[in-house]
């Protein structure tokens, strides 16, 4: 066998390698890291500095605590709200949940049936004076 045969078995190697690569990569699936709606969360984002400097000018930030299978958070006053529970490693399995304090300012979420792993809270509340909070917090439920 000649260099020109070589050279030409090495250039289709080479070419379907490429060809393989191409067919996995329209293959797979998208991306849970980019946001679909970016560019209305870039229009919202002097709104949600706005809450988020509220929380730290009020010191309006909740605790959180993990016990066992429940989420227990902690607010100054009452409040009423909504969580997005964002799993980091997979969109679909996000969840939005609306929440009311209690008579001890507490919301307790169940997590029985949240994946161990991380998650990240966005917590959005409205405080009885009218004020408006956010916060984000990471979490990882054992």
């Amino acid at each position: 066998m000649n260099w020109g045969i070589k050279i030409i078995m090495g250039m289709l190697t080479f070419i379907s390698f490429i060809g393989i690569l191409a067919v996995l990569m329209l293959r797979s699936k998208t991306d849970a890291l980019v946001d679909n709606d970016y560019y209305e969360k870039g229009l919202n984002y002097d709104e949600d500095y706005r809450l988020k400097e509220n929380v730290i000018r009020d010191d309006a930030k909740p605790e959180l605590s993990i016990n066992g299978k429940s989420i227990l958070i902690r607010f100054k006053t009452e409040v009423t709200g909504k969580i997005k529970l964002m799993r980091i490693s997979d969109q679909r399995e996000d969840k939005l949940i609306s929440f009311r304090t209690n008579e001890m300012k507490q919301a307790e979420l169940s997590a029985a049936a949240l994946p161990a792993g991380l998650w990240k809270l966005i917590i959005t509340w409205q405080a009885a004076n009218g004020s408006s909070y956010l916060t984000e917090e990471e979490i990882n439920i054992p």
